[in-house]
């Protein structure tokens, strides 16, 4: 079965779907749209908390996908889940912005788009590589273009940057937590989009709380600033909303020079 919810409903689905879980059930539950960018849609049907609902729900494996592709690819690995003794439920948080799907860069080769579509269903992927990056931006879901045109900036500034698209923060987690011999679970997705000698100073950004990807900074240990929204939503223009809760391009690069100092 898949449930179709206005994301900031996820919380009032949450009890019977967590406890039917607990009893073994299977399921996708798909919360759309999400964050503060249904800002013309005004304040109240804002969601703030869902990327954490995600990532802490046992049972769940939560997608956070930025471009077409990658919801496809998530989906149908959470269909491949289901109705197995070792499978889980899934939470596919969506957003109805319009995003250029060229920024995807999608490998032509169909070996290098197997490597990608297991990245993304992994939970994360490189978008964009520098060639000795001073910093990196970390980015999930519809801001992953203010991401992009921040790193655009730093570089005419001097500073390259790495760009990680992340789709899926409570399977990065639990690979640490696997690296650490915390969990069982694979952990090789870590060192395929973090690896250690590209190690620089970290910013995510999301929209939603910006808690969930602050443990991104200790795969390799580094200086970070998590970026997300922390308040109730406002109404307005989409630009004015992102930059008046800090996800703006214009704040990720702010955030990347303070980092290098």
């Amino acid at each position: 079965p898949i449930g179709v919810v206005y994301d900031p409903f996820v919380g009032r689905a949450l009890e019977p779907w967590s406890f039917g879980m607990y009893a073994g059930g299977q399921s996708i539950l798909v919360g759309t749209p999400s964050g503060v960018t249904l800002a013309p849609e005004g304040g109240a049907h804002q969601s703030i908390t869902t990327p954490s609902i995600g990532m802490e729900q046992p049972g769940c494996v939560a997608y956070e996908p930025a471009f077409a592709i990658d919801v496809e690819w998530s989906l149908l690995a959470s269909l491949a889940r289901l109705g197995r003794p070792d499978g889980s439920s899934a939470y596919l948080r969506l957003s109805t912005r319009p995003v250029d799907q060229a920024l995807a860069r999608v490998p032509p080769d169909p070996v290098a788009r197997e490597r990608r579509r297991q990245l993304v269903v992994a939970g994360a992927y490189p978008l964009r590589r520098a060639d000795q990056p001073q910093v990196s931006i970390a980015a999930m879901g519809a801001v992953v273009p203010e991401a992009l045109a921040a790193a655009d900036r730093l570089d005419r500034l001097g500073v390259p940057a790495d760009v990680v698209c992340v789709t899926s923060p409570g399977l990065l987690f639990r690979a640490l937590r696997a690296r650490q011999g915390r969990m069982a679970g694979p952990s090789w997705v870590l060192d395929r989009v973090f690896p250690a000698h590209r190690a620089a100073p970290l910013v995510t950004v999301l929209d939603g709380h910006p808690h969930t990807l602050a443990f991104l900074a200790t795969i390799n240990n580094v200086r970070a600033t998590t970026l997300g929204v922390t308040a109730f939503g406002q109404s307005g223009a989409l630009e004015e909303t992102y930059r008046w809760h800090g996800i703006d391009a214009d704040t990720i690069v702010a955030a990347s020079l303070d980092l290098i100092g």
